[in-house]
């Protein structure tokens, strides 16, 4: 080819299967490659629809009404078991994220409460100590009220796991017990902590 890049994209084109470049693998395997729909690997960082994680890589299907607010605290459970590593996880993420609002024990009673900016912050112990987590989760993801969503700060396993430590507020913020796998133990799985709705 004299000047190939007149009449060629030299770019990469997206979903377009030319297949890897001949010159680097043999033409059987570039030929077969043609001829097999996205057979390349995907990029790092790329986010997989399949595999361990295809719980937090699907669209959330709840629409941002009040209908959908009420079918998802009925119809939504969380994916993650409770376990101390979550736990931590989310208490990690919450002191971060959530902190400022609704303060370090979930009172309702944060920096921006106490300063005046923000009024009426529901305390996870008190008013909110029955909410289920799908209506937390539903929450997270479009907002509600005076919080406004946190999807773009969040991604869905952070939401979850932020959820498990919320878990912990509404009851007090009393850990359950662990076993030495960091499991919940069964005496300590009644109520609100073994549950995943």
């Amino acid at each position: 080819e004299y000047m190939p890049d007149m009449y060629r994209s030299p770019a990469v084109e997206a979903y377009v299967d030319y297949g890897m470049d001949p010159y680097y693998v043999t033409e059987e395997v570039a030929s077969s490659q043609r001829n097999t729909q996205s057979a390349r690997k995907p990029v790092p960082g790329t986010i997989p629809f399949v595999g361990a994680n295809k719980a937090f890589g699907l669209p959330y299907a709840y629409p941002n009404t009040p209908e959908g607010y009420e079918a998802a605290g009925a119809g939504l459970v969380s994916p993650l078991t409770t376990t101390k590593a979550h736990i931590e996880a989310g208490m990690e993420i919450y002191t971060k994220m959530c902190s400022q609002c609704h303060g370090e024990e979930g009172k309702g009673d944060g920096a921006l409460s106490r300063n005046g900016h923000i009024a009426g912050i529901p305390s996870y112990s008190d008013k909110l100590k029955d909410l289920p987590v799908g209506k937390m989760y539903h929450t997270l993801t479009y907002g509600k009220g005076l919080m406004g969503s946190h999807a773009s700060q969040l991604s869905q396993k952070d939401r979850w796991l932020v959820i498990e430590y919320i878990k912990v507020l509404q009851q007090g913020g009393e850990m359950p017990e662990f076993d030495d796998a960091g499991n919940v133990v069964e005496s300590a799985a009644d109520g609100a902590m073994a549950m995943n709705n």
